[in-house]
């Protein structure tokens, strides 16, 4: 399993950026994936997941109606559109696949494979 990740950087507060997460080495339609973010004071913390084929989408309270979560199976890509950026949403952001049973998205123990984090930094 092989989860890349890209499309990090600078943005100003109000700004936008669009992550993604290139996977391979798996059948990549069969798994729920998500994204998470890693800072020194909150530690790892669970953004956004959605189901396999894309059916159902689910957000933290603090990105919800700013960021949305898609994916491309015939691309085996996941991205995470990020509107309204906030100097908060400041993080090493991480893709992550889920493990066969998942049942909770933001249960962060239920995903057994993690890209390398790329990061974002909102600043004015």
């Amino acid at each position: 399993v092989q989860l890349v990740e890209s499309g990090g950087g600078l943005a100003h507060p109000g700004g936008s950026l669009r992550l993604s997460c290139a996977a391979s080495g798996f059948t990549f339609s069969n798994y729920a994936m998500s994204w998470a973010r890693q800072t020194p004071e909150k530690g790892l913390e669970w953004v956004s997941g959605i189901y396999s084929d894309g059916s159902d989408t689910v957000y933290a309270d603090s990105v919800k109606g700013r960021f949305i979560i898609s994916r491309d199976n015939h691309k085996n890509t996941l991205y995470l559109q990020m509107n309204n950026l906030k100097p908060e949403d400041t993080a090493l952001y991480r893709c992550a696949k889920a493990a066969d049973l998942l049942t909770d998205y933001r249960t962060l123990e239920q995903y057994d494979s993690w890209g390398q984090e790329t990061q974002v930094t909102v600043s004015s």
